[in-house]
């Protein structure tokens, strides 16, 4: 039957929603939400909740398990939004929109297209099943039709069973530790900043114009002014690339330092200023599930030959879910990276094994304050690792080899493997000899990846490759190696307009070099500087070509 809260929800939300996200109203309403059997219907406020409205006026038995949510337009429910449902353990979603031509704010319905073809895609990966997330479109005049589709969509998710996603239990934030702070303080030696500002003077925020200083941060802290709105918002706005720590005469280790209280901010309940609506952070939540099963590798071209009982491995990333995602408006093809990677493998007659139902490592987890989630995937990862016998683990992703090789010992994670960079395997095995490169007819120049570059302190390593290939030219930009400026984002936080400007500066860096290919090591990189060339006033004076330097060595290397 239809039921009064429907109405109480539904106003409520939609007064709140003209100029406030609709999360924290999802994220309050989830204790009466997440039952036994759940299903969320957003439903635009105007032709679709007219014929609801009218299934009301006449009672008719609407599924119980259907909790409606009201909204303005289908259009502004985003990818992150329709994830977070399913992350807190819904089973099932339904978008129900105006038809094409109908929609009041012009794109509406168009948006809602797309938004539920990615994320449909993004299920897909993930092993949830795309078919738990339908749209549909309704006229005022089609109450029939519209209860027909909520009796037909909750009796296929009632078939479906409940899905690996557990509800996800309500955070509880710890009682006040008015130490830890302090420890924080003391673990990375930051009472040694001798406020000098060279720091801030290489910080390439502070050079984009933006009105933030490392060290500034520190004597705020040091003071006790953590909570402090605009020291907050400034550890958000931190790109943790590295740079402040190269340049420190006292060694203080400021990105770890942000790291940390990220995850102390969090801890206690503050909001965290993550891009892309928290998305990514989502579906590495998500992941930690252990009943799930991703479906990681199920696009992989069947020309790669892997060996399952192998006892190398082959460790992906993110780059499946970046390519969905980023799929309407920036075209990436990141997947390539790691096609390329294992053609490189296969070249040298290494056929590695695959999880196919492999997780993120969880650097953006670590990175963006949630360590406790970041521990429940990197020992999930772990465990399968060690199952499979695996004695190598190799990945072209150098925020994957840093994590795996660097943060999971450092918080613990005892390994009992080898991790090994595509870059490094590949350097050995070129170096035995009767390898060679054919000639490229292109200019480069390289974007340093900063988990590489300055975290691992190995600038040199995909130089080295570099100097083996025979294009027309290479030339460095400015800003190159230890020294490298930032690609504008880390673990998808602080992405604003001065993330841009930097972005655009790298650019046209690149362009000063007369180089015709930007050569990347990271696919993050490659994204977050294809998004700078989307600009609409500066797009045909930034574009340049990108590759990464996995796809340039797949595409050139030969046998003598």
């Amino acid at each position: 039957m239809a039921r009064d809260p429907h109405a109480q929800t539904s106003s409520h939300v939609a007064e709140k929603l003209h100029t406030k996200s609709l999360t924290p109203y999802i994220l309050r309403l989830a204790p009466t939400i997440m039952t036994d059997f759940n299903i969320i219907l957003f439903m635009c406020n105007w032709g679709p909740h007219a014929a609801f409205q009218a299934l009301q006026d006449r009672s008719a038995e609407i599924p119980d398990e259907i909790k409606m949510v009201r909204i303005p337009c289908a259009g502004r429910i985003s990818k992150a939004l329709l994830l977070r449902c399913f992350e807190m353990g819904a089973h099932g979603v339904a978008l129900v929109g105006c038809r094409a031509g109908s929609c009041r704010y012009g794109a509406g319905s168009s948006n809602a297209e797309d938004h539920v073809a990615d994320a449909r895609g993004i299920l897909r990966l993930l092993g949830l099943g795309k078919e738990r997330l339908r749209l549909a479109t309704f006229l005022p005049d089609e109450p029939e039709q519209l209860l027909s589709f909520l009796r037909d969509f909750s009796r296929e998710i009632a078939s479906m069973g409940s899905g690996p996603v557990p509800p996800s239990a309500e955070r509880q934030v710890p009682a006040e530790a008015p130490d830890r702070v302090r420890e924080i303080l003391a673990a990375h030696d930051v009472y040694a900043c001798q406020d000098c500002g060279k720091c801030s003077s290489a910080c390439p925020l502070t050079l984009a114009g933006k009105p933030f200083s490392p060290r500034a941060i520190a004597n705020e802290v040091i003071a006790g002014h953590i909570h402090f709105p605009d020291v907050q918002r400034d550890i958000w706005a931190c790109l943790t690339c590295g740079l402040c720590y190269d340049r420190c005469p006292s060694g203080v280790d400021f990105a770890a330092f942000i790291r940390d209280l990220r995850h102390y901010l969090t801890t206690r309940g503050d909001p965290a200023c993550v891009a892309h609506g928290g998305f990514f952070q989502s579906l590495m939540r998500t992941m930690t599930c252990n009943n799930l099963r991703p479906r990681h590798w199920d696009w992989l071209p069947k020309d790669i030959e892997t060996d399952p009982d192998s006892r190398v491995l082959f460790f992906g990333g993110c780059a499946p879910y970046f390519d969905v995602f980023f799929r309407t408006h920036l075209g990436v093809r990141t997947r390539d990276i790691l096609v390329d990677g294992l053609r490189l493998l296969n070249f040298f007659d290494i056929h590695p094994a695959l999880l196919m139902d492999e997780r993120c490592c969880g650097h953006d987890l670590l990175w963006s304050g949630d360590r406790d989630n970041f521990l429940k995937l990197a020992r999930l990862n772990v465990e399968a690792i060690r199952d499979r016998g695996i004695e190598q683990l190799i990945t072209a992703c150098p925020e994957c080899y840093h994590t795996l090789a660097t943060d999971y010992p450092r918080e613990g994670i005892e390994l009992g493997f080898k991790v090994t960079h595509l870059f490094d395997l590949i350097e050995k095995e070129v170096d035995k000899g009767a390898v060679s490169f054919k000639k490229l007819d292109r200019r480069l120049t390289f974007q340093d990846p900063c988990r590489m570059s300055r975290f691992e302190n190995r600038p040199d390593l995909p130089r080295k490759l570099i100097g083996r290939l025979e294009p027309l030219s290479f030339t460095e930009m400015p800003d190159h190696g230890a020294s490298a400026i930032c690609c504008g984002n880390s673990a998808w936080v602080g992405c604003d307009a001065f993330s841009k400007a930097l972005q655009v500066r790298r650019i046209r860096q690149a362009h000063g070099t007369g180089s015709d290919l930007l050569v990347t090591a990271c696919p993050k990189c490659q994204i977050h500087l294809r998004c700078a060339m989307e600009d609409p006033f500066l797009g045909e004076e930034l574009n340049i070509e990108i590759m990464d330097l996995t796809s340039v060595l797949a595409k050139t290397i030969e046998w003598e």
